[in-house]
């Protein structure tokens, strides 16, 4: 570190940053004050000087201002200059005027853009029209970004969209929204990440008509930006002519990064597979572009000097045309400061180079540290610079050719993989392989074609069609090939997400291991001596300086360590092993239970989802979800990947807990709220058996799901009154509902042996659970009378439910059709929850449902008002925590 004082500088900048994104207040004085007392350690028990140890404390102090001062500053402006609260303006008619600042999207019937205010007021709701403008307050929200959301109304305005462009002056009429936050633990905060763009509002509009564009008469920076969206269009127009469909958006992604068309299945099978950066712009794509500029130039017989200087000022327009994400722009920069090193004839280090191009990008944007991407390209970057040279030696039985390759793919995997499973929560065992036989081929065979056709396209028509075609050829054998790999099995692995000190961790001791193996395998190669023999200082690792004496006293002590753990590299390296070994099998169980069960009302808008973890760690997942659909949308209108509850709430939420396996789904009935989202489930996490309530429904959705059941090897079975399930020696769940079915002579219609029912809330399955001697009730969305009926026949057996039951799931989302007096009366629940929809269609919960449950003393928890109500059930009680509120409640 003190050689290279630059990337010392980074690396406490980056210790400040993220110290000061992690705590604020007290917690940010300490952190502080932990750092810099590292540092002076460093000073007692090293060479460095006070000098150098002050400099990197006043990075670290940098870093934590520079952060506080951003935050300070990164505050809506609006509700003061509106003089309204930001619980006032939600959903309030605004006008709205500015500049378009980004690329304009179109997804179906919704155009997206980012707009920089320089005006808006509020629309009286008698008249809609303008208030008069304040000019004095304009200044407290000029400059401030406001994410736009257009619905388009009619097919036409798909043309009239089209026209908007980065850098046109709009005036539009809309309606002021705060981005949702995450109502479930560990979910994607949208909130939070529109604050990393310093965006705090969404603006939403209906119509093309209430958008009113203006192409803008003078020059401005955003005029490149303009110009640069021109020509990517443009590339991109080439490519949809050159490709057929699903190619065509393939090659925009892998040519020009643009990713909007890209065909959401090829996606997904590329993610499993961990091939996904293949489908963006990343340091390989400029690395082949800076080489094919400086071979021409070379073949041109250019100088050297300008060579360098021409591709060091066509890197930035290639960053542009590719997107500027933030890996093309971390690539970039590193490539124009090694060319600029180079022209220059200044010596060159990668790891230099690194942290110069990190540290001007945290410079100018500090919320980069917290993009994905950014941290994926800089850690594995880094990670192959310092750890391919320690692989390197132990592949050494490989041929020369193939040795980097394999010894690159590895690195990178195993320095990507803690943030993978971090963000991600999946990791594919065939992963390695994918990307050693992936990469190459598409980087240095694919991706050349494609280009060349691209660059052909208008000047030899005919060459460019046979270009693309063998592209498209090369294309199929790709998706066929990775379709084939993830149709093995159990290659994909979930992972819960880990903590700081486990990455941190994880990287130690990976270092550490690669460190002593590379140590030992040197040891074992090195020639050796008879005991009488001389040997040479530089064998003996002691170093000799220019006067032919030895070097500084420091070296050999070093030489003298490393001879030591050379001596004991056995047991160091199986020691390594072993803690690495207990490392990852830690970090790939679910959270310990300690005995305990937890139980979860998931917040998935307007349906029902309950996951049940009994204490010896089974996971039962009680109903999925489900997007509403009112009626068949227009061709046009349908978005390329619609927002669905199962694939992009609930499968997440599942793996960043790290469920591997359900043991059981419990459909309760099979409305799209409650089913719906189980299909995305079934496909991306095993289960074991799904229990439901012996109907099946007539509608496509709930036909492939239980075809995906059938094909996944999951076990069906149908339930009814009278049934349990034990699924540990604490945990028993006894079905109350639906009572049992008779023969096909019913009159039910029946489909292959099963009975047919539309109608599905009365059959809803239901069942008590006693957890850790705890009861709880689960009903689905059954109604009055399936409920009258269970009273009943449990008092014409003499049964009782005193005295009474913990927790109560509210039937059918607190309609008034269900959870009657009578109802209440028998179970005299201490607690209840309900799952419903913010400011759902149907008005749910109801006002005399409440009732009816505050006159019973039941304390009521809504997955409408604080998000995921979280249960952890112990025989002393159960403690109930919510995501909207910090507060703790006890059922006793």
């Amino acid at each position: 570190m003190k050689e290279r004082p630059l990337l010392s500088f980074t690396v406490c900048w980056v210790a400040g940053s993220a110290a000061a994104c992690l705590s604020s207040g007290n917690g940010l004085l300490l952190t502080w004050a932990g750092l810099i007392f590292l540092l002076v350690s460093l000073r007692v028990w090293g060479t460095m000087s006070w000098k150098y140890i002050a400099v990197l404390c006043l990075s670290i102090s940098l870093a934590n201002g520079y952060w506080e001062w951003n935050e300070a500053r990164n505050i809506s402006g609006i509700p003061e200059a509106l003089d309204g609260t930001i619980a006032e303006l939600n959903e309030s008619s605004v006008e709205a005027r500015g500049t378009i600042v980004s690329v304009v999207e179109r997804d179906g019937d919704r155009v997206d853009f980012i707009m920089k205010l320089s005006h808006m007021n509020l629309l009286a709701e008698e008249d809609e029209k303008a208030s008069d403008p304040v000019d004095e307050k304009d200044e407290r929200m000029q400059g401030e970004l406001i994410a736009v959301q257009i619905k388009l109304l009619a097919e036409q305005e798909i043309a009239v969209a089209a026209e908007w462009r980065r850098g046109d002056e709009v005036l539009l009429n809309g309606v002021l929204e705060e981005p949702v936050v995450a109502r479930n633990f560990g979910s994607f905060d949208y909130r939070a990440y529109l604050h990393t763009k310093k965006i705090h509002w969404l603006l939403k509009g209906q119509g093309a008509e209430n958008v009113r564009a203006t192409v803008p008469d003078s020059w401005s920076p955003l005029t490149i930006f303009r110009l640069n969206d021109s020509a990517r269009t443009v590339l991109g127009a080439e490519l949809d002519q050159l490709f057929q469909e699903r190619h065509s958006g393939y090659m925009k992604g892998l040519i020009i990064g643009m990713q909007d068309d890209l065909d959401p299945d090829t996606f997904k099978q590329f993610s499993q597979l961990g091939l996904t950066h293949i489908l963006a712009i990343s340091g390989m794509h400029v690395a082949v572009y800076v080489g094919v500029l400086l071979f021409l130039f070379r073949r041109l017989r250019l100088t050297k000097e300008t060579s360098l200087t021409l591709t060091f000022i066509l890197v930035p327009i290639y960053v542009l045309l590719s997107g500027a994400g933030p890996s093309i722009v971390r690539a970039g920069l590193m490539s124009m400061i090694a060319l600029l090193a180079a022209r220059v004839g200044m010596l060159k280090d990668g790891l230099n180079i690194l942290a110069a191009s990190a540290l001007v990008m945290l410079i100018w944007n500090p919320y980069m540290l917290l993009s994905v991407s950014f941290q994926l390209s800089f850690l594995v970057t880094l990670g192959l610079m310092v750890y391919v040279p320690l692989m390197n030696p132990l592949l050494s039985i490989l041929p020369r050719w193939l040795k980097g390759a394999v010894s690159v793919t590895l690195v990178a995997q195993l320095v990507s993989f803690p943030l993978t499973i971090y963000y991600f929560n999946q990791f594919s065992l065939l992963s390695f392989v994918a990307n050693l036989v992936f990469v190459p081929f598409i980087t240095f065979v694919v991706l050349p074609l494609g280009t060349l056709a691209l660059l052909l396209g208008r000047l030899w028509e005919d060459a460019a069609k046979v270009l693309a075609h063998v592209t498209e050829l090369l294309n199929n054998f790709t998706f066929y090939a990775v379709e084939w790999i993830n149709g093995y099995a159990g290659g994909v692995l979930i992972w819960r997400s880990p903590s700081l000190l486990w990455i941190g961790m994880y990287y130690v001791l990976l270092y550490g291991l690669l460190y002593v193996a590379k140590l030992r395998k040197e040891a074992r190669s090195a020639p050796q001596y008879m005991e009488d023999e001389t040997r040479p200082l530089a064998e003996v690792g002691l170093p000799v300086n220019s006067h032919g004496g030895f070097g500084r006293v420091g070296n050999a002590q070093f030489a003298f360590g490393a001879s030591m753990v050379g001596r004991w590299s056995g047991a160091i390296l199986l020691l390594l092993l072993v803690g690495l070994g207990m490392l990852l099998y830690r970090g790939y169980q679910s959270d310990g239970q300690a005995g305990r069960g937890t139980i979860s009302y998931l917040d998935i808008g307007q349906g029902d989802s309950i996951l049940i973890t009994t204490p010896s760690g089974a996971h039962i997942l009680v109903d999925g979800g489900g997007t509403l659909n009112f009626g068949q949308k227009e061709e046009w209108r349908v978005r390329r990947s619609p927002f669905e509850v199962g694939a992009k709430v609930l499968v997440p939420l599942l793996k960043k807990r790290g469920i591997h396996r359900l043991d059981a789904i419990i459909l309760t009935h099979g409305d799209q709220d409650h089913a719906g989202g189980l299909q995305a489930v079934l496909e991306e996490i095993p289960v074991s058996a799904l229990l439901f309530n012996g109907t099946i429904v007539d509608r496509e959705f709930y036909m492939e799901m239980m075809r995906t059941a059938l094909e996944r090897d999951v076990q069906l079975y149908a339930v009814n009154q009278g049934m349990t399930l034990s699924p540990d020696d604490k945990t028993e769940l006894s079905f109350l509902w639906p009572e049992e079915r008779g023969g096909e002579a019913s009159g039910t219609p029946y489909q292959n042996g099963i009975p047919l029912l539309e109608e599905q809330n009365h059959d809803s399955v239901a069942f008590r659970l006693e957890m850790n001697g705890r009861n709880f009730l689960f009903t689905g969305d059954m109604d009055l009378e399936a409920e009258e009926e269970i009273v009943q026949l449990a008092r014409q057996k003499g049964i009782s439910a005193e005295p009474g039951i913990d927790v109560l799931k509210v039937a059918h989302h607190g309609s008034k059709t269900s959870t009657g007096e009578d109802w209440l009366e028998f179970w005299q629940p201490a607690a209840a929850v309900i799952s419903a929809g913010v400011n759902n269609l149907y008005g749910h919960p109801k006002a005399e449902v409440l009732e009816r449950l505050q006159d019973h003393q039941a304390a009521i928890f809504r997955t409408d008002q604080q998000g995921e109500i979280q249960m952890r059930v112990r025989t002393e009680g159960i403690k109930v925590r919510y995501k909207l509120g910090e507060a703790l409640h006890f059922v006793q």
